[in-house]
C-alpha cells in the first residue's frame, strides 16, 4: 500500500481550497475553487492533501450527512489489486462500508473504517489512459 493522501470533507469548499491555495501556499493539481474535488501538494515529497466537498461525498456513501461533526477526514491508500486487498483485509477482521466499485472511469474504490470509525479509502488506479493510446487506429 502507499499513502497518497489525507484528504478533508468540507462544507465551505471555496474558502477552505483558498486557505491551503493561498495561506499555506500549497500547489493544486489542477484549478478548483469551486470542488468538488481538489487535490494541493507541498514542493517536495509524494503524499498530498485533498479537499473533497461534504456534499457531493454523501453522494459517493449514503449516510455521509452534511454536518461537520460527521466525518471530516479519510485517509487514501492506493493499492494494486483492490479485489485481493479487500478479500485479504476482510480476512483480517476489517469492516467495509462499501465494497469495491468503479469511481468514475479512472479508479475502483472501497471504504473501511477502523476502530475509531476513521474512514479509509482504498483505491486501484486503472491505465484507461493507456490502453486508449494504445488502441490499433
Amino acid at each position: 500500500m502507499e499513502l497518497t493522501q489525507i484528504r478533508l470533507l468540507v462544507a465551505d469548499f471555496p474558502a477552505v481550497y483558498r486557505f491551503y491555495r493561498d495561506v499555506l501556499g500549497l500547489k493544486p493539481q489542477f484549478e478548483a475553487e469551486s470542488g468538488p474535488y481538489a487535490k494541493l501538494s507541498p514542493d517536495t515529497g509524494h503524499a498530498a492533501i485533498a479537499l473533497q466537498d461534504r456534499a457531493q461525498m454523501a453522494g459517493v456513501l449514503p449516510g455521509l450527512e452534511s454536518d461537520p461533526n460527521g466525518y471530516r477526514a479519510l485517509v487514501v491508500l492506493r493499492v494494486d489489486d483492490l479485489d485481493a486487498a479487500h478479500a485479504e483485509l476482510a480476512s483480517r477482521g476489517a469492516e467495509f462500508v462499501r465494497d469495491p466499485g468503479p469511481m468514475g472511469d479512472r479508479m475502483r474504490v472501497a471504504y473501511l473504517k477502523d476502530p475509531e470509525g476513521n474512514l479509509i479509502e482504498l483505491q486501484e488506479w486503472l491505465a484507461l489512459r493507456e490502453r486508449a493510446h494504445s488502441a490499433p487506429a
